[in-house]
Formats: structure tokens, C-alpha cells, sequence
């Protein structure tokens, strides 16, 4: 008997020692060209490719990752889904050293989990640039299946430096690329004068439902790929990543419905769907069937349904999925405009707050839905109250601790927070193990953010009861309020962000920090660490323009980052009379609008005025040919974006100004006017060719009438 259990044991023990193995893969990382839109532009790859490749495991493997940078600067790698130690998350200077130029970190931790998950830098804006892949962990002893890993991404030939740049500088050039400017001879056009007017009164620019424009939509690094190999009768598990930047996806099947089996790696309860968005970061499991032997197109359609990308799945006669017609722009302004008040905030008075995705405001904008002659009524589009775990998710006895987070930003300076402050503006929020942490968050935004936590999985309560959904990331709609808990069960430091990289790099995160974690080899000084974390938002953003007109020159140049901004501006004339001017202002702005910003600065002026007095509106003479004050004011942003300007200088002299430089008159042609207690006044148009480029005319009370040009960055 003993002989017989020594054997058993021994089988057992060989069993399970083949069967969790140790996978180890190389990744490297480094440099290359792509031409997506026809032009040669820097990337960055994995192993040569875009996206890097999809990396395998079963359930009870080691995961072993080399991870070698022959970049000329620092990367990471983050595990995004994956429940794995603390020093293993890849998050640099939070959790995990920056892979240095030229260096190799090792990566080793087990698999706890199955489903699909992705990997991706989570240095600067790399992941922008191609650095991202797939992961699928496999159930183990699951029986074989038909699958395919679709990795959908966004690309845009602009580096993604200058993207945030153009974004915090309040730059239209991507409406204009997009078609969304929603001016106001299309509004006139339209008949929708009077919304843009309630939408400028409002302090509100035009609606849009994605920031960025992008050359190209890709499936697995391709705008098309296929799959020929399936024939009639086939099921597909398609393990759908959406590894974009800033791009939510709808997707549907030129094959029929959408079976969903699975959502951010957890299984769900099957549900059957004609389409469904799935938000940055999120994955999905579908199942598809192939009906015949034709190819049937799965389509993904960004959500601003400027382009899309597709996996043609079998062979033969080509069968497309329903594409999707323009956005109904002056819709969605009109909707913004009743969900607004006056002070920035979202109108909840009338009971209008949602939750969990089942009400989505936007579907104003969308003709499948509005037209009273379509069919696409009865369109079944998924929601987070349809997902239901296939077994009870209730968290472990303990206590709760509670947090309320207020999703707060500012589209015009491009300042994305929570509870009005940045990751740099806060402390780490402090969690003990054993408990269970429920946030409950509210959108106050006219965006949606897919909130991602690090490390952990959470409960939506959905509804489902004991079976609510599993997830890591949840995409939040505006004015909606949702709730999700989790049990307090690792140790050390975890980020909790919006995954949409150009808000987390605006400030919209905080980090869990378990009290009395053991130290983290990875972050030796962890106070140093995290002022490196918090570098983050606090960038300096610059911007300049230059005008070069008939009668002179004026132009501007700012630095400015989440609450500070530095500006010069200046006008330089042909000649004595006309003079010169320059007025230089450093200021900080106040209130989660930043509708208001205070100054102090200097003001230098020459102009050869001979013998007579120059009076402003209050009285005030000055008669000197050169004048240098210094001064203190305030700007704010007025109804219809109008900045008013109230300075005191050194002489004791007032100035009241008015100004505004951006009114879209059409697509690309700007107006602009300013007028101040001084007697100055001045009043131009722009017509933008390019995004550095446009012609300018304008008249100006001390230099006349000027045409030319006008370069910006």
C-alpha cells in the first residue's frame, strides 16, 4: 500500500511539475519606420513589429519576460489586467524601476487568471508610438477552439508630443481634420444658429467625442486583416483588445450577432448582442459564426466615425458588416447644452443621472438611431447591466471603506482631474489589506473615461447582485454615477487612472497605497519616486504665433502647464508712430473651470506721439513717448468665450480689455477683435491652410490696415 501511494505521489508530482511550466520570452524593444498613411514615420516596435507579439500561457505557468531597451531612452512594460506582485506591475518609478537605455529588466511572476489581456509602455506617451501587444492566458485543460486576438489601435503621423502640446493649446486642427468644427455658417446652414450661440454662451467649445485626429485605424498593425482559413459552420472566439490611445470602437459582424463571453478577462454569463462600443483599454471576448463559405467583415468603427478597420474572417464572396454614417454634430451640441449650467457643471435637476452605460445621451447624434425611416430601432447595443458573472463575486466579510470621486476637467486648457486636482496635486490614498474599498464615481465631464485600477479586479454593481461583473477597467459616461468595490488583498502601491493616455497625462489618477507594505526592492526612495510619478502633469506646455503682416508684426508666446501659464505678447510697427509694444504676464489660474486667472507682469511701449495727450476712457493721460510699468490683473472667460482684462499698473493707470481670437466662422476661417479702455481696438480674420500656417488680415487702431500671414506651433 505505501509502494502504491509513494507512486501515486510521484505521478502527481511529475504531473504537476510538467504542467506548470516556466515560458520565458525575449521582448525588445527599439526603433523603426511605418508608413500607415504613405508617409515615413518614427515608431516604436516590439521584436520588429506593430504591435508586439501576442504572448501565450496556461493557467499555473511562471511567466518569465526579458524585456531588453535598445532605445536611447527609458521604456517599461505594464501587464494591464494581470493580478501579479506589486514590484512585477511596470509602472516606472510607482512599482517598477524605468528600463534605462540600453539595459534588460526580467519580469517573472505566476499566472493566477485566464482570459485576454494586453501589454504596453507606460513611459511618456510610447504606447502612442506602437508600443503595445496581446496576452492570452489559456484555461488549463480547456478543450481546443477556433480563436483569433484582434488588436485594434489608432495612429496619428503627428508626434505624440506635440498631439498633447496641440491639445493643451486649445488647437481646432483636428475638428478641422475631423469635420467637427460645427461653425457658424454650418450651424446657420444647418438651422442650428441659436444652439451654437447657448453653446458659446454657455463657455462651452464645439461638441466632439474624441480629442485627437488619426491617419489610420489598425487591426493587429493593419487597417485590414484576415482570417481566410474559416469555413461555414465555424464559431470564432475573437479576444477583441482595445490597445488605441484615445479611441473607443464600435464593433459589429457582417455575420450576424455578437455573442459577448467574456469582458476585461473575467467571464460573464453569454449575451447576445448586435453591437457593442468597447472603451480604450477594455478587452472583450465575442463568439462569431461563420454562415456560409464567404468572408464576413468584423468591423471596428471609431467612435467619432471618422475611419475604421476590419478582420475579414473566411473566404470567398466578401459579406461587409453594417458601416456606420456620420455623427449628427449640432444634435449632440444641442444635447450638451441642456445637460450644462451656467457655472460648468453637468444640470442633474432633472433626474437625468445614469449608471452603468444604460442610457447613452449621445445616441442624439447618431442617424442608425434617429431617422424615423431606419430599421435600427430594434439594434440590440450592449450595456454593463447585461453582464453577469457566471458565479457569485460577493467580497470576503470585512470593513468598507468608502471613497467619492468627482471626475472634474477643463476641455479648453485640456486639465483632466478627480475631485478637481491632479495625481501631483495629492497624496497617495491610503488602504489597510483586508478590507474592501467601494469608490463611487461621478462623471461631471462631457467625456467618457475608462478608469483602469492596477493590480486588482472590482465589482460593478450592475444590478446582478452576488453575480456582478468582474472587471478592470470601467468607461464611465458623462453625467453618470457608478460603483465598483474590490477587496483590499495585495500590498504596496497601485495606480487608479483614466486610461485614455492623454488624460492621464493631464493628471486624471490617483494611486491605493496599503499601509505597512513590506518595502519594494524595485523603489528604493519612494518619495523620490513618486515627485518622479507626478512630473507627469506638471509639463510645460509651449506655444507660440507669429504674425508677419504689410504694417508690422504681433505675435505671442506662452509656457504653461496645469495651473501656471507665462506669456509675452507683442506688436512691432514699421515705424515711429506706429511703435512698439510688449506686455509680459505671469499668472495662475483659479477653479476647476480655470475660468479665472491672475497676473502680475510688466508692459514696455514706444510710439512717437509728437505734442498731443493720449486720454483713456477714465481720463487718463499719458504722454510719454515710452512707457514701462509694471502691473497686476485678472483675465476671465465671460459668456460666448469672451476673455474681459482688468490690469493696474505702476502709473496708477486702469485698463478694461476685451478680446477673443478664435470665433469659427466656418471650418477654417477664424475671427477675431479686441477693444480696451486705451482707445485700442482691433479686428482680423484667419484663414488656417495647415496647422502652422494660415493667411491673416486684420485692422488695428494704432497701425492701420495689415495682411499676411500667421505662423503657429
Amino acid at each position: 500500500m505505501k509502494q502504491l501511494f509513494a507512486l501515486l505521489l510521484l505521478l502527481f508530482t511529475s504531473h504537476t511539475v510538467l504542467a506548470q511550466k516556466t515560458i520565458r520570452y525575449d521582448l525588445y524593444v527599439g526603433d523603426t519606420m511605418v508608413h500607415y498613411s504613405g508617409k515615413m514615420k518614427h515608431a516604436l516596435a516590439i521584436n520588429g513589429t506593430i504591435p508586439g507579439p501576442t504572448l501565450h500561457f496556461t493557467e499555473g505557468d511562471t511567466a518569465e519576460i526579458y524585456v531588453h531597451n535598445t532605445l536611447h531612452e527609458e521604456t517599461s512594460i505594464h501587464w494591464h489586467g494581470l493580478i501579479l506582485p506589486n514590484q512585477e506591475d511596470g509602472v516606472p518609478y510607482l512599482t517598477t524601476q524605468p528600463i534605462k537605455a540600453g539595459q534588460t529588466h526580467k519580469f517573472r511572476f505566476p499566472i493566477v487568471q485566464h482570459g485576454t489581456y494586453w501589454y504596453h509602455s507606460h513611459t511618456m506617451f510610447q504606447e502612442q508610438s506602437g508600443m503595445y501587444g496581446s496576452i492570452v492566458f489559456h484555461k488549463r485543460d480547456a478543450a481546443p477552439q477556433k480563436e483569433e486576438v484582434v488588436l485594434l489601435s489608432d495612429w496619428t503621423d503627428i508626434h505624440p508630443h506635440q498631439v498633447n502640446r496641440m491639445l493643451h493649446n486649445a488647437s481646432d486642427w483636428f475638428a478641422i481634420k475631423k469635420g467637427s468644427t460645427q461653425s457658424y455658417a454650418e450651424a446657420i446652414k444647418k438651422g442650428y444658429f441659436g444652439t451654437k450661440v447657448t453653446n458659446e454662451w454657455k463657455r462651452m467649445n464645439a461638441m466632439d467625442v474624441s480629442d485627437v485626429y488619426y491617419e489610420r485605424f489598425l487591426t493587429n498593425g493593419q487597417p485590414q486583416a484576415a482570417a481566410p482559413t474559416y469555413k461555414a459552420g465555424d464559431k470564432v472566439r475573437l479576444r477583441v483588445i482595445n490597445g488605441s490611445s484615445s479611441t473607443y470602437f464600435w464593433l459589429n459582424y457582417g455575420g450576424g450577432k455578437l455573442t459577448v463571453v467574456a469582458n476585461d478577462g473575467a467571464d460573464v454569463e453569454p449575451v447576445e448582442v448586435d453591437r457593442l462600443l468597447v472603451g480604450v483599454s477594455e478587452t472583450y471576448d465575442v463568439i462569431v459564426t461563420i454562415p456560409d463559405n464567404k468572408s464576413y467583415e468584423f468591423l471596428a468603427t471609431a467612435e467619432d466615425r471618422t475611419k475604421s478597420t476590419s478582420l475579414w474572417l473566411g473566404t470567398g464572396d466578401k459579406v461587409a458588416a453594417r458601416h456606420l454614417p456620420k455623427l449628427k454634430y449640432f444634435e449632440g451640441m444641442k444635447m450638451m447644452n441642456d445637460m450644462m449650467r451656467m457655472d460648468g457643471n453637468l444640470d442633474t435637476s432633472g433626474g437625468m443621472m445614469m449608471t452603468n452605460q444604460t442610457m447613452d445621451m449621445n445616441t442624439v447624434m447618431y442617424p442608425e438611431i434617429t431617422n424615423p425611416d431606419s430599421t435600427a430601432g430594434d439594434i440590440v447595443t450592449l450595456n454593463y447591466g447585461m453582464l453577469k458573472a457566471p458565479e457569485e463575486t460577493t467580497l470576503p466579510a470585512g470593513p468598507t471603506r468608502e471613497f467619492k470621486f468627482e471626475l472634474t476637467g477643463n476641455m479648453n486648457r485640456y486639465v483632466w482631474t478627480i475631485n478637481n486636482k491632479t495625481v501631483s496635486e495629492t497624496d497617495k490614498i491610503l488602504i489597510k489589506k483586508g478590507e474592501n474599498v467601494r469608490i463611487v464615481l461621478y462623471n461631471n465631464t462631457m467625456m467618457r473615461h475608462p478608469m483602469h485600477l492596477h493590480g486588482h479586479f472590482f465589482r460593478v454593481l450592475n444590478g446582478q447582485g452576488e453575480y456582478s461583473p468582474l472587471k478592470t477597467v470601467l468607461d464611465i459616461m458623462p453625467m453618470e454615477v457608478d460603483t465598483i468595490e474590490f477587496a483590499a488583498t495585495e500590498s504596496g502601491d497601485w495606480f487608479f487612472h483614466c486610461h485614455i493616455l492623454y488624460h492621464m497625462m493631464s493628471g486624471m489618477g490617483r494611486v491605493f497605497s496599503y499601509e505597512d507594505s513590506p518595502p519594494n526592492p524595485q523603489v528604493p526612495d519612494p518619495v523620490k519616486a513618486y515627485r518622479m510619478l507626478k512630473r507627469d502633469d506638471r509639463m510645460l506646455h509651449f506655444m507660440g504665433q507669429v504674425g508677419l503682416e504689410s504694417n508690422g508684426s504681433d505675435g505671442e508666446i506662452m509656457l504653461s502647464n496645469t495651473r501656471y501659464r507665462l506669456s509675452a505678447e507683442w506688436r512691432l510697427g514699421l515705424n515711429d508712430r506706429h511703435g512698439y509694444e510688449n506686455e509680459t504676464h505671469f499668472g495662475r489660474y483659479f477653479g476647476k473651470n480655470q475660468w479665472l486667472l491672475g497676473y502680475v507682469g510688466w508692459d514696455v511701449r514706444y510710439r512717437k506721439m509728437g505734442d498731443d495727450d493720449e486720454k483713456n476712457l477714465f481720463g487718463q493721460r499719458n504722454t510719454k513717448d515710452f512707457r514701462q510699468v509694471l502691473h497686476l490683473g485678472v483675465q476671465y472667460t465671460l459668456p460666448m468665450l469672451i476673455l474681459a482684462d482688468a490690469s493696474l499698473d505702476t502709473d496708477g493707470r486702469l485698463r478694461i480689455q476685451l478680446m477673443r481670437d478664435d470665433v469659427p466662422i466656418t471650418r477654417r476661417l477664424r475671427f477675431n477683435f479686441m477693444v480696451n479702455t486705451d482707445k485700442e481696438y482691433m479686428a482680423g480674420f484667419r484663414y488656417i491652410f495647415t496647422r502652422n500656417f494660415a493667411l491673416s488680415t486684420h485692422y488695428d487702431s494704432d497701425m492701420g490696415f495689415g495682411a499676411g500671414i500667421t505662423l503657429s506651433y
